[in-house]
């Protein structure tokens, strides 16, 4: 199958692949000084981190044409209270584009992810 015809979700490497991004969004936000705050208290809470890493890991296999389903909160309410800002979502997103340098992702497939990520931003920033 050409990789024009393969959903994102396989070109992410289906859920083994998707995992291993999001192990290491999170480690890249653990590590990143402008959000870092919001995410290190995960780290003292393995199963809240545990829960975290597999409400991502389902949202984004369900976002990419996966067969998982997201059962976690709509992103509003999720964020609800948060009040993050625009600097920070912008953060994160550099966090996920190292991710997906780190995995070797093609260019294209980075493009549809950072799609999806900025189809969420007003549900997420300024809540």
């Amino acid at each position: 199958m050409e990789t024009t015809q393969k959903s994102l979700y396989e070109r992410l490497g289906g859920a083994s692949g998707i995992s291993k991004l999001v192990d290491d969004i999170v480690e890249f936000h653990f590590e990143n000084p402008h959000i870092n705050a919001r995410f290190l208290p995960a780290k003292d809470d393995p199963a809240h981190l545990a829960q975290v890493k597999q409400h991502l890991c389902d949202f984004l296999g369900a976002g990419t044409g996966g067969p998982e389903v997201y059962k976690g909160r709509d992103m509003p309410t999720t964020h609800r209270g948060m009040n993050i800002s625009e600097a920070e979502y912008m953060h994160t997103i550099d966090d996920i584009l190292m991710a997906l340098d780190k995995n070797n992702v093609d260019e294209q497939t980075r493009k549809d992810v950072l799609a999806i990520a900025y189809s969420i931003k007003g549900d997420i920033i300024g809540k």
